[in-house]
Parts: structure tokens; C-alpha cells; sequence
């Protein structure tokens, strides 16, 4: 069983009552870390704020790889430890963490970049012989709140941007699956990060803890990543705080007449099920033209019988769980809605605890509850469309505006794809989860505030550009 106490300025402090950690699959307990109280967090918030960092570009750099060299070396240990936590299957934990070594090297990289700009000031008759310089400073300190379903890598998208910039940051990783965040700061810190740049805490009361790390005054910037309703809350009492919020999604794949079918099931196996579909990208409503759609649903309904799920400590399992029960049972009961009103099952739907099968269901409307909501498992709905028109229409017909993808060869309809869909992503011949780490990615209505993340995008919002003018006599 793996223990941790709270990180705070460099070292593990254990207070107050332990949070408990249960695998959703063995249901046993596989960890704890310990909890603090708000009058402690009020105190870590402050002298997190207070602390200035001074690390070159080059030790920024340095750490960041090291840190990535050590996890590469533990490759094996880290996975288990997700799955120990979060229940998914080893294929798709070793996968989050070779994730995670990325942006950690890409933070790197991009920590040496020069992001100055130089202005010349004699280029217009109210200018004078002078040169405008910008250079970027961090904001201070970072407030950092975390989902489940990637415990690890949604933690370093928001840590290892921050080291880069010279910010400081106190986290708050889900109370589901912390194990990941601890592990992470403490090697980090045994990599030579400067005591109190990273500090990681969970509280006791969850909802006092979530508020302060919302609100207290010190905090410069919130960056959560969770659910839209959660989210909306933080924007309401954030107050004059810069925000980035990465929320839900409801992903449509747009199957078009002329797509190549098997191409299609591939972009769908590989955009639906991996992490037990438990990634706000993940395709949520299958968009196929009336045409291929019995042919589609075959082809697909074949390959997901043929998954393996099961144990997620199985090597061969394709899938493991989803995060709780009770989420199972939640999923388990909108697809049963569905079939109850007209929708027709071709695979999966059945349940063994938090264990639930890879499930295809076909002639799916987009009122049905389980693609009205965002349902967060392994479904693959399947919704049947006649027009271009139609299935553009059905796809912006969703709250949220994450991402979304196209399966075709035919370049106007997908130029208006790309044009017309209301998201923040659209990818062509690939499924709407496919970025790198650095890319610039994030949503917009119910999935966020257009703002993006991805390496390169959080470095921007971790800072501000400072601009300063030099003489700059040319004669």
C-alpha cells in the first residue's frame, strides 16, 4: 500500500485525517495520502505566493528532463500505480505515462526558446529612435485542480508548464486517484525542484478545500480541468483571477457517404474505448450517413465484441474499469434508457461492478439521455443522418463545444466540417482525442472558455508580457 503525507515546502507532512484509496476493479485498498484543513491550506497558499522563483532557463531545462529520465525508468511502476488507483487496463497506463515523459520533455524544450519580441519605434512620423522590447514574467502563483481519469498526465500538463516559467503552484489532485500527483511531486522534488515551487494537498472536507483553492486572494490563476458543472461554479467565485477551465465534452465522429467504412471503425475503436472511454475527448455520438450506416454498425459491433476487457491488471485486457460503481451503474442506466426508447443494442451492455462491457448501440436519437449528457464509459451510440446539413446540425446540438471529427475524402464537406462545427477541434480521417502534448487544445460553450492548453498554450497563460522601450539611436 503506498502512503503520502501532504507536500509542503519540500517535505511529506501528515496532519488530520487520511483519504483512503480503493481499486474499483479488487476493491481493496491500495493507498492513502493524508489531509490538511483550510486554516493550514490559508497558510501553504500564502507562502507558496511569497516564494519567488529564480531558476535559469538551463536549470528549468534540466529538471524538467531529469525528472523525465526518472520517470522513464519507472515506467512499469508508474503504471501500476495508476491502475492501482484508477482501474484502467496496464496497456492504457504504460500509454499515460509515456504521455507524460512528452510534456515533460516538451516543457523543456520549449523553456529554451526566446519568446521576446523587438519592436523599432522610427517607423512612423510620431515615432521616435527607439526600440520596444516585450519579454514575459510569470504570474506568481498557480492554483491547480485535477480530475481522475488521468491522474498523472493531467497533473504534469499543469506542473511541468509551470516549472517552466518560474511559477509556483499548489495542487489539488482528485481525492479518487492522488496517488499519481504525490508520486510525481516527490520525484520532482528528488530531481531538484526548489522546495515550495510545487506543493500538493488534499483536504478533509473537499468542497471547503475545492472553494479556498478557488478564492483565496493570493492565487494569481485557477486552471482546472473537471466537469462543466464544477466549473461554472469556479468561474462564479473565482473573482479577479485569471482562469483556464477544461471541461466536458460530447465528441461526435462525422461518418460521411463516401467515408471508407473500415477506415471509420478504426477511428472509432481507436476514439471511443481507450482509458475505458474516460477522457472528455473521447467520441460520445457516432454521426453515419443512412447509406454505410448497416454495413458501419456490423463492421463495428464485430471488432467491439472482440475486445478484451476484464481485469485491468490482465497485460492482454484491452480495457479495464471505469472509476466507480456507481458510474457504471449510471451508464449501465441511460443506455437501458435508450433501448427502452427505440435504440438497439449490437454489443456489450453488461456490468459486474464497476466492470462495464464495451457497448454499441444503434439508431440512437440525440434527445436520448445517454448522448444528451455526457456519459463517461464505453458506449459507442451510433445516430443516423441523411444531409451534410442534418448531421452538422445534430453535432453543434450539444452544450459542449470540446472537439470533433470527420471521416471522409471529400474536401467541400470536410472544409465545412471544419468550418461549421462548434468545437475547438475538428480533426479529418482521425478521432477527435488525436493531439500531441505541446498542440494547442481546449473548447469552448459548456467545454470552456476558448482559452488552450497544451505546453506551449499554458507557458503563454502562466505568463504576462512585460514591454519596456530602449533609445536605439541608428545613425
Amino acid at each position: 500500500m503506498i502512503e503520502f503525507g501532504s507536500i509542503i515546502n519540500g517535505k511529506q507532512v501528515v496532519s488530520g485525517e487520511w483519504i483512503d484509496i480503493y481499486n474499483p476493479y479488487t476493491k481493496k485498498q491500495v493507498g492513502r495520502v493524508a489531509s490538511i484543513d483550510t486554516k493550514t491550506l490559508d497558510k501553504v497558499l500564502t507562502d507558496t505566493k511569497n516564494t519567488k522563483m529564480t531558476l535559469t532557463r538551463y536549470e528549468r531545462y534540466d529538471i524538467l528532463n531529469k525528472i523525465a529520465n526518472a520517470l522513464e525508468e519507472r515506467v512499469d511502476e508508474v503504471s501500476r500505480m495508476i491502475t492501482d488507483e484508477t482501474g484502467l487496463c496496464l496497456k492504457d497506463t504504460r500509454y499515460e505515462a509515456s504521455r507524460v515523459s512528452d510534456v515533460l520533455r516538451f516543457s523543456a524544450m520549449k523553456t529554451l526558446d526566446d519568446d521576446s519580441q523587438v519592436f523599432p519605434c522610427d517607423v512612423s512620423k510620431n515615432g521616435k529612435p527607439r526600440r520596444i522590447y516585450t519579454t514575459r514574467v510569470p504570474l506568481g502563483l498557480i492554483s491547480c485542480i485535477t480530475p481522475f481519469n488521468h491522474p498523472m498526465n493531467q497533473v504534469v500538463h499543469k506542473i511541468a508548464p509551470a516549472i517552466a516559467t518560474n511559477n509556483t503552484v499548489v495542487l489539488k489532485p482528485s481525492e479518487k486517484t492522488p496517488l499519481s500527483a504525490y508520486y510525481f511531486a516527490q520525484l520532482a522534488l528528488d530531481c531538484g525542484l526548489p522546495p515550495n515551487m510545487l506543493n500538493v494537498i488534499n483536504g478533509a472536507d473537499v468542497q471547503a478545500t475545492a472553494e479556498m483553492m478557488t478564492i483565496h486572494p493570493e492565487i494569481t490563476m485557477v486552471s482546472f480541468t473537471g466537469g462543466s458543472k464544477v466549473g461554472k461554479i469556479i468561474a462564479s467565485k473565482a473573482g479577479y483571477k485569471k482562469l483556464v477551465l477544461e471541461l466536458g465534452g460530447s465528441s461526435a465522429l462525422l461518418v460521411l457517404e463516401d467515408a471508407d467504412i473500415d477506415e471509420a471503425v478504426e477511428v472509432t475503436m481507436s476514439g471511443t474505448f481507450k482509458n475505458s472511454a474516460q477522457r472528455c475527448t473521447a467520441i460520445r455520438r457516432i454521426l453515419v450517413h443512412e447509406s454505410i450506416a448497416d454495413t458501419y454498425a456490423a463492421k463495428l459491433a464485430t471488432r467491439v465484441k472482440a475486445l478484451k476487457y476484464g481485469d485491468p491488471y490482465n497485460a492482454d485486457n484491452d480495457m479495464g474499469t471505469v472509476i466507480t460503481e456507481e458510474s457504471a451503474k449510471e451508464m449501465e442506466a441511460r443506455v437501458q434508457n435508450a433501448i427502452d426508447n427505440g435504440a438497439v443494442l449490437l454489443a456489450g451492455h453488461k456490468r459486474d461492478g464497476a466492470l462495464y462491457a464495451p457497448t454499441v448501440l444503434d439508431h440512437v436519437q440525440n434527445a436520448h439521455e445517454v448522448v444528451a449528457k455526457e456519459t463517461f464509459g464505453p458506449v459507442a451510440p451510433i445516430i443516423r443522418f441523411k444531409t451534410l446539413d442534418e448531421a452538422i446540425e445534430i453535432a453543434n446540438d450539444t452544450p459542449y463545444g470540446l472537439s470533433g471529427g470527420v471521416v471522409s475524402n471529400h474536401w467541400p464537406s470536410i472544409q465545412r466540417v471544419i468550418t461549421e462545427l462548434d468545437t475547438g477541434t475538428v480533426n479529418v480521417n482521425e478521432a477527435p482525442s488525436y493531439r500531441l502534448e505541446w498542440t494547442p487544445f481546449g473548447g469552448v460553450k459548456d467545454s470552456g472558455l476558448g482559452y488552450k492548453e497544451g505546453v506551449i498554450e499554458t507557458m503563454k497563460g502562466y505568463t504576462y508580457v512585460k514591454t519596456y522601450s530602449l533609445p536605439w539611436d541608428i545613425a
